[in-house]
């Protein structure tokens, strides 16, 4: 792009990820711009732009948090469309993890919050949304924007090579088979093998008394029209209940070390199951690996008494979302900073470039 057409960059932070915000001003050589966030005592978000965006390109960083996700998407929404509103000619959202990602399904009288999230920013002012490592890809459908699903798998792979000294000894372990694909993509670029967790215990699901498991009326011989010349005795057939086998692994772990892959943790005690399993299968040692830690400070304490009990050794994540204050306190979690990846990604959406560089090497499975 000629460089005389790149309009002037304005950066902006919201209040749920600051440290990533200033790193990532830092790797552009680019101040934070002002903008004065707060709430009001009716727990209403009050956002006011303290300097002119008018054809500028605003880029927004913001991040979903475990505990004030709600309030932190509505602040970005009405950051954005403050900046809509003060004539920003581009308004890019630079979401490291872009929450309710897991809810793109249709199940039963739900919703697909996701869809719903993607129409909201959309209308909110956004034309273009970064973001990493989305739960499902097929969200990027859902938005009416472009959206560039960065990948951390690069900077955590060098990690474990880099960090886990005995890593050519180790295994890639899949939590369930539905993150398969991502493990077998780290097993294959690190050369090492491959397990599986299936099995994995799920709460069975308690439904209400209205009408969905009650069956039809069967019909008499009197009440079959006369021209029917058959008589289907149950008309709608029901599948059975799958019955989930006892957690097992499947594949060698035994005197390896055992790191599993997923892209979030958010569920401590699927993680914690998963080790406990791993080690009575006789696992040397056991590491998480993961993009997104969602943790609180309950979460935490759950994995420190599974370091204690000596079932979980190290848990690897990114800076995608902010450290909780029990986080701070350990030495187990260990943080790989994503920063410059997203100061790359900003500075060649700015500049008109191609983003494929950032892509090298990936495959839909990563």
């Amino acid at each position: 792009m000629n460089q005389d057409s790149v309009a002037p960059l304005c950066l902006f932070a919201g209040t749920s990820h600051p440290e990533l915000a200033s790193l990532i001003s830092l790797r552009l050589s680019h101040p934070l711009a002002s903008c004065k966030i707060k709430q009001e005592q009716r727990m209403e978000s009050k956002v006011q732009i303290l300097e002119s965006v008018r054809m500028k390109d605003v880029y927004i960083v913001q991040t979903g948090t475990p505990d004030e996700v709600n309030n932190t998407i509505f602040e970005l929404l009405i950051i954005a469309y403050a900046c809509k509103t003060s004539c920003a000619r581009r308004i890019i959202g630079v979401i490291p993890y872009l929450p309710y990602t897991k809810q793109s399904k249709m199940k039963k009288r739900g919703a697909i919050v996701s869809k719903l999230l993607a129409q909201m920013m959309c209308r909110a002012g956004f034309t273009h949304i970064l973001t990493m490592d989305l739960h499902q890809k097929e969200i990027q459908g859902f938005f009416e924007c472009p959206v560039d699903n960065l990948r951390a798998s690069p900077f955590l792979i060098q990690h474990i090579t880099a960090e886990v000294p005995d890593y050519k000894s180790a295994v890639i372990v899949a939590k369930n088979p539905e993150s398969a694909n991502r493990a077998s993509a780290f097993a294959d670029r690190l050369k090492i093998g491959f397990a599986v967790i299936h099995g994995e215990v799920k709460g069975s699901e308690v439904e209400s008394r209205d009408g969905r498991t009650s069956p039809p009326p069967a019909l008499s011989c009197d009440q079959v029209p006369a021209r029917t010349s058959y008589l289907i005795p149950n008309p709608i057939p029901a599948l059975t209940t799958k019955a989930l086998p006892p957690m097992s692994v499947v594949g060698d772990v035994c005197n390896l070390v055992a790191i599993i892959i997923d892209d979030l943790i958010e569920d401590t005690g699927g993680i914690i199951n998963a080790a406990q399993l791993l080690k009575r299968e006789g696992a040397s040692k056991v590491l998480v690996v993961a993009t997104h830690g969602l943790f609180n400070d309950n979460a935490v304490a759950k994995l420190q008494e599974a370091n204690r009990d000596d079932d979980i050794d190290l848990v690897v994540v990114t800076n995608t979302v902010p450290m909780c204050r029990a986080e701070k306190e350990t030495t187990f979690i260990r943080r790989v900073d994503i920063s410059n990846l997203l100061a790359e990604a900003i500075r060649r959406i700015h500049n008109g470039e191609s983003m494929s560089f950032l892509f090298r090497n990936i495959s839909s499975d990563d």
